[in-house]
């Protein structure tokens, strides 16, 4: 929640008047991945990819090729598991796995992180921070991990009436979600990239 999140100082916006942050979870994706990256480079756009280490160990081709076209990759857990039901021990393990798996792939230590579903509990922001990673959830999502949403559905919520400043957050794999259901979020890019640029905004990867 907005207000719970300004509380306890995590970021859901960028200091950035003239940009937003597109981002995108749950990846890497075999078919996903590529999907959205071939979308963002036809529009000379980048993006925050928080991968999950579990999928960087199965695919770590796609995990590097995030890197190479030029965007950040970022943390989302080893696993994808509710922060708060995890006792502090399993949690450190599993934000120290997830960062070795990034490391291992594609050779960048990430610096920015967001949990599974956006949750938090006090003691896993001491860990998160205290291994050097910044927290950041987002300001506008797109809900595009259900089915079916059309394209237009997605782009609409996740970009209409954005302003600069804005993390806007979609799905570039279905792992945890509905199967296929980044396909409408691949379809759905173009108009939310389209959106961006009316408003006079770019994106930035932090």
């Amino acid at each position: 929640m907005p207000r719970v999140a300004e509380l306890l100082g995590l970021p859901r916006r960028i200091d950035r008047p003239d940009a937003v942050a597109l981002s995108f979870d749950d990846g890497p994706h075999p078919e996903g991945t590529p999907a959205v990256l071939e979308a963002l480079q036809e529009r000379n756009a980048t993006a925050i990819f928080f991968l999950c280490g579990e999928q960087v160990d199965r695919y770590p081709e796609p995990a590097a090729e995030i890197a190479a076209a030029g965007h950040t990759v970022a943390l989302h857990g080893h696993r994808h598991r509710n922060m708060l039901r995890l006792a502090p021990r399993t949690f450190v393990d599993d934000l120290e796995r997830g960062i070795a798996a990034i490391e291992n792939a594609v050779g960048i230590r990430p610096d920015l992180y967001r949990p599974p579903y956006g949750i938090f509990s006090l003691p896993g922001i001491v860990e998160v921070r205290a291994r050097g990673l910044e927290p950041l959830l987002w300001s506008r999502w797109g809900h595009d991990w259900r089915a079916p949403r059309p394209p237009e559905a997605i782009a609409s919520e996740v970009a209409g009436d954005l302003s600069g400043g804005d993390v806007l957050l979609l799905h570039d794999a279905d792992h945890y979600s509905v199967p296929g259901s980044w396909r409408a979020t691949a379809a759905a890019l173009p108009r939310v990239l389209d959106e961006i640029a009316r408003r006079g905004l770019r994106t930035v990867a932090l």
